[in-house]
């Protein structure tokens, strides 16, 4: 027996050192002379002035925190506000919003299925999509990625089970959007209910950036929900579910992440309230996101990385391994732009590789700028990368 009941924690820090896969926290600060293409502000609203004055404004009426879970004190009239525009704006019948976008698929994900239900999860899902599937008790195959077709085998594997397609409507890895019209049509034949995560496609996608499922035509149906965050789009904080309402209903009597999770702050509802609005008056916002993503992703390609093609606003380019990327990434932020750096174990294909995330209010100098800068630093073998992350 060890004496150090944490002895093995120095031999997992040197596998990770040794693999290029040590990750530490940053602070930022409040001001810099960094381009950001690391976040997600896809709309350019975090710091919209009439955004940062709704969030002060509901803190100055409502307290800094929510005091409470939804269901005892943690539900506010903001809250009830932006669950009602959220859901007339992205075309639902009724909305439920939570403190993140992580905890609204672990609600969504955990209510709707149970020991007996079957899941069907697309390989390329986020992690918080996983760790649903892992805490429902349910069943769960992981279909081949973006795969009608592998979607309605796996269904057809298990005739009359109670059963929920996940997938997410934009991967958040290299940008690449679902088929979710097939995927509705799919679950709709074999009665199967489909959930999507709509985190990076609300406020890029579909008319006015109302998301993906309002531009597959599925929003509203009778055996789809969705979930969104407040986190990217509308600059602010929290996520959202929406679906019919007899759904709403349910999450909020069975669902542990609203039962027992403290409510979304006011500050971040009345950010989010206001920001909802600002896109709703303005919605040329979303079609300035996916021309920028377009320009990045055109520029890199010319340029001769291996760079996917974006369907929203994320833009990944192939990095030829895990500490290329790294440095990549370090040099990008050495020479002003900052980019984000995924490697493994956050994809699922284990292909290291930069995400620039476009926004709205990227001016075209900047874009120029941007790409500048990620092919000047680019590390040997980067032009060399093929699709399916090996040099060719």
């Amino acid at each position: 027996m060890h004496p150090d009941p944490f002895h093995w924690l120095d031999d997992a820090a040197r596998d990770r050192e040794r693999a290029g896969l040590v990750r530490t926290l940053s602070p930022r600060p409040a001001d810099g002379d960094l381009l950001d293409l690391a976040g997600n502000d896809y709309l350019g609203l975090t710091r919209h002035p009439t955004v940062t004055e709704a969030a002060g404004e509901a803190a100055r009426r409502w307290g800094a925190g929510s005091t409470g879970s939804r269901l005892v004190t943690g539900s506010t009239a903001l809250h009830a506000e932006l669950e009602r525009e959220l859901a007339a704006f992205c075309g639902f019948e009724s909305a439920l919003v939570l403190a993140s976008g992580y905890a609204a698929n672990l609600a969504a994900v955990t209510a709707l299925s149970g020991r007996d239900g079957l899941i069907v999860s697309d390989a390329g899902n986020h992690a918080s999509i996983v760790d649903g599937c892992r805490l429902s008790r349910a069943e769960t195959a992981i279909s081949a990625h973006a795969d009608p077709e592998a979607v309605g085998k796996a269904l057809d594997a298990h005739p009359g089970r109670r059963a929920m397609a996940v997938t997410d409507s934009v991967f958040s890895v290299d940008g690449d959007a679902a088929p979710l019209a097939e995927l509705a049509a799919v679950c709709a034949r074999r009665g199967a209910a489909l959930l999507v995560d709509d985190a990076h496609g609300f406020g890029v996608l579909g008319d006015g950036g109302r998301g993906a499922p309002h531009a597959a035509r599925i929003a509203g149906a009778s055996g789809v929900v969705a979930t969104v965050t407040l986190s990217k789009s509308l600059g602010s904080q929290g996520g959202a579910v929406l679906g019919p309402a007899r759904v709403i209903d349910h999450l909020v009597n069975t669902a542990r992440t609203v039962i027992f999770d403290t409510g979304l702050a006011p500050a971040a509802a009345g950010a989010a309230l206001a920001a909802l609005r600002l896109l709703r008056a303005e919605p040329g916002r979303a079609g300035r996101v996916r021309t920028a993503a377009r320009d990045l992703y055109e520029r890199l390609s010319a340029a001769g990385l291996t760079a996917v093609r974006p369907d929203a606003a994320v833009v990944s380019v192939r990095a030829p391994a895990p500490e290329a990327a790294l440095r990549w990434a370090a040099d990008c932020r050495a020479a002003g732009l900052r980019v984000g750096c995924f490697r493994p174990p956050s994809v699922p294909d284990g292909i290291s590789r930069l995400r620039l995330t476009a926004r709205a209010d990227l001016t075209g100098e900047q874009i120029v700028a941007a790409v500048d800068t990620v092919v000047r630093t680019a590390p040997p073998g980067a032009r060399g990368v093929s699709r399916n992350g090996l040099a060719s």
